[in-house]
């Protein structure tokens, strides 16, 4: 048994010391390799910081490596932070001594916070790069970020530390009004594209004042954040045709998150509110993305909507309760809930517009029209007119059309040359296409628009869609949403349409 014993013990000696090796390293010989020579960290505004971007560090030799730096060229005083393998380093800035095992790999996490100022003033560019020991084993990674100048809106703090606050719908939330003479800004009720905007917080417009928005004029929103649109007061969004996809007439609404990752992504920043007793409001060539709700109206005073794209909102594109719209020209895509939901009532005109909501979701429709709201006094209102000529409402689910009576008050609403999806059969008289003319005429049921790209909300149709030519002259609006003529017959939705770029 004593004889068993000492081999066992023999034998882990001989393993650990066998594994010795592991523990020894030589110095780096600067042939590591990169998961890419350049490190392009999105589009940041002054002052906020970006998102961490990752390099991938490689040791392709058979032996385990003492790289004897890593550290940002421009050393503590660059305005890029590291972590290298979990490890901060000093400050971020430099690295000694780190161990790449072989066949390994480690990797390096990078992040910056920067003002335009530490830019180059040419191209607003600012670099560094992240070197790899020195002198004949010297090797470089290169780290680009582009620094954009802004002006910044956002909430006073007050005495006891807290947030200015403004109150919407009767809860006070953090928010300040436009100031037509801020001692920094100016006029912060005329919007204008020389910079964009960042806006934290609810941007309000006071009572009796009017926000105007020139072409070209860019506004992003921070987390829970939006526009406020208070009673008497009104908003005025002048955006024109762009020539090309930069939407360089475009007035646009987006979130403050610039990097590429967070195009697409919903729920970035709150709303643009109406308030019930917010006067007439223009709206001509605004995009906005990535919102809660985009457009949230409440307002009796006619808001006219034309040229618009709303795009990617976590639960609405248009919400207007018991409101008065015109629309022509608009597009929505992609919505949580509805793209257009219209509650309590109202009156409504919406012409040569796209529904559409290709949601990951069975339970969202493309237009949702009720005369009624939970909780209200009384529950139900006038739904005096919700008339749709020459559009399209379609998506992904088997019905993108829902209607929703309360008996107790009015339901007037019909459809004139569209295109709708609505596939399952009933008996429901509220959905008789073909035989109910007071509501319907000329309707064309689940034919294909056939967009030319729903996951880019390119919307756009050629001459294989189910919406080519099906429009009424009646109600024809003579320039399409991108300023083309539109043809006789017009084509239904936005757009008129054109070949497809190959």
């Amino acid at each position: 048994m004593r004889q068993y014993f000492t081999l066992f013990i023999l034998a882990i000696i001989f393993a650990f010391s066998s594994c010795r090796t592991d523990f020894d390293t030589v110095a780096s010989s600067g042939d590591l390799k990169f998961s890419k020579d350049t490190v392009y960290l999105d589009t940041v505004f002054k002052n906020i910081g970006s998102s961490t971007y990752q390099l991938k560090v490689y040791n392709k030799s058979k032996d385990d490596i003492s790289i004897p730096t890593i550290q940002l060229k421009k050393g503590l005083s660059s305005k890029y932070r590291m972590t290298v393998d979990g490890m901060s380093g000093n400050n971020g800035k430099i690295f000694n001594d780190v161990t790449l095992l072989a066949k390994d790999s480690l990797y390096i996490f990078i992040e910056t916070t920067a003002d335009i100022t530490d830019a180059n003033p040419a191209d607003f560019l600012y670099t560094d790069e992240i070197q790899f020991d020195s002198g004949a084993n010297l090797q470089e990674v290169a780290l680009v970020t582009l620094i954009q100048d802004a002006v910044f809106l956002y909430p006073k703090q007050n005495p006891d530390g807290s947030k200015e606050k403004i109150k919407i719908d009767g809860k006070d939330v953090d928010g300040f009004y436009l100031d037509e003479n801020d001692a920094v800004n100016g006029n912060e009720l005329a919007f204008t594209k020389n910079k964009p905007y960042v806006i934290y917080g609810y941007a309000g417009v006071p009572e009796n004042k009017t926000v105007t928005f020139e072409a070209g004029s860019k506004v992003f929103f921070h987390s829970n954040s939006g526009l406020y649109v208070a009673s008497n007061a009104s908003l005025q969004i002048n955006g024109t045709v762009s020539a090309t996809e930069k939407l360089e007439n475009e007035v646009v609404f987006k979130g403050d998150r610039l990097e590429s990752l967070y195009a697409d992504i919903p729920g970035q920043w709150g709303s643009v509110i109406f308030s019930n007793g917010s006067k007439n409001s223009s709206i001509n060539h605004l995009t906005l993305k990535n919102g809660t709700i985009g457009l949230d109206i409440k307002s009796t005073g006619n808001t006219s909507i034309k040229n618009t794209q709303i795009y990617n909102c976590a639960q609405y594109g248009i919400l207007a309760q018991n409101a008065r719209i015109t629309g022509e020209n608009i597009v929505i895509n992609y919505a949580g809930l509805a793209g257009l939901s219209c509650v309590y009532g109202g009156n409504y005109s919406f012409t040569h517009c796209t529904f559409n909501n290709n949601w990951q979701s069975s339970s969202h429709f493309a237009v949702s029209l009720s005369n009624s709201l939970a909780g209200a006094a009384p529950e139900a209102n006038n739904l005096t007119q919700a008339n749709f000529n020459n559009c399209i409402i379609y998506g992904s689910n088997t019905n993108e059309f829902n209607l929703s009576k309360n008996a107790s008050a009015s339901f007037v609403y019909q459809l004139n040359n569209c295109l709708l999806k609505f596939s399952s059969s009933s008996t429901n008289p509220d959905y008789q296409f073909t035989s109910d003319p007071v509501h319907y005429n000329q309707i064309i049921l689940n034919q294909s628009p056939k967009f030319f790209n729903i996951s880019e909300n390119k919307l756009n149709i050629d001459k294989s869609s189910g919406a080519f030519a099906k429009g009424n002259q009646l109600y024809n609006i003579p320039l399409d949403i991108i300023g083309k003529t539109r043809t006789s017959p017009p084509d239904l939705g936005a757009y008129q349409s054109a070949d497809f770029p190959k």
